[in-house]
């Protein structure tokens, strides 16, 4: 760096001058700083308001609306045909009344206050005997029988005209209970069991459950459940590990956030236990 020295001022007047110049030089190099920072700060607010503005929103999912026969315990059969049954009294009059048609098939196992269960048949079709069976066997484990530990109980079938509110004289039916007319056909000794499974999507997992034949034609894992006494929740939880054991290692984490209340609702009069092959 080179300095001009005036000849005319001692070797301190030059020194006093040029340290007075820099002192004027720093303060402007602070300035600046200063501004520069300013501007900074300015056009980071300007680059997040921007992002912001072209941000787009994210779309809520639309809310599903569902369909009438889920508020009714329901499965699809083995041969794609629906079933759908009742919950409790109100649930077992309003199908029968009401979401009920002459080509379908009604079935009810020999215990008291069990639930009917009805095969769809909207095309008027042959109902096959695969579906029949299964249509029985969720009409047994969804009784009372489930709780009372009994392995099987006899089901019949009967048309829907053979459903009927008249009651005998001097009798009274009460909410959920019909009178049944005419031939019925037997399914004796029907076992009680079902099948929780989960089908591994993509992102998510869908749970299953019904008769063992018709919850295995839709999940790539399931375990069988029969009568017994562990909880709900318990259950619930040693299905969900029990299936979790079973699965390819890319299923495994999205099996472990399925909720157990999603698995709980399909399990008959809230206990059970899982059946040893």
């Amino acid at each position: 760096m080179r300095f001009t020295i005036d000849s005319n001022k001692s070797v301190s007047e030059n020194a006093e001058y040029y340290y007075r110049k820099s002192k004027k030089a720093k303060k402007k190099i602070m300035g600046a700083m200063k501004a520069l920072e300013k501007t900074r700060k300015k056009l980071d607010e300007l680059n997040r308001d921007e992002i912001v503005e072209k941000r787009i929103p994210e779309k809520k999912k639309p809310r599903r609306e569902k369909k009438w026969f889920e508020k009714f315990r329901f499965f699809n059969s083995s041969d794609d045909l629906l079933v759908v049954g009742g919950k409790d009294a109100s649930t077992n009059e309003s199908l029968i009344k009401k979401h009920t048609t002459k080509d379908d098939l009604v079935f009810h196992s020999h215990v008291h206050g069990a639930p009917f269960f009805v095969v769809k048949n909207p095309e008027g079709g042959e109902v096959p005997d695969s579906t029949r069976m299964e249509a029985a066997q969720a009409a047994a484990s969804y009784s009372k029988a489930w709780s009372q530990g009994i392995g099987s109980v006899d089901v019949y079938e009967v048309g829907p005209g053979q459903v009927s509110k008249d009651a005998p004289a001097g009798e009274y039916l009460g909410k959920g209970a019909f009178m049944i007319y005419g031939r019925k056909k037997w399914y004796r000794n029907t076992p009680l069991r079902v099948a929780v499974g989960f089908r591994v999507g993509k992102d998510e997992v869908e749970v299953y459950g019904g008769p063992v034949n018709a919850v295995k034609k839709r999940t790539d894992y399931l375990v069988e459940l029969t009568s017994g006494r562990k909880k709900s929740k318990e259950l619930a939880l040693e299905i969900r590990e029990k299936i979790h054991s079973m699965a390819k290692k890319d299923c495994k984490e999205l099996i472990s956030k399925v909720n157990l209340q999603d698995i709980q609702r399909l399990i008959p009069s809230g206990r059970g236990r899982i059946r040893k092959k």
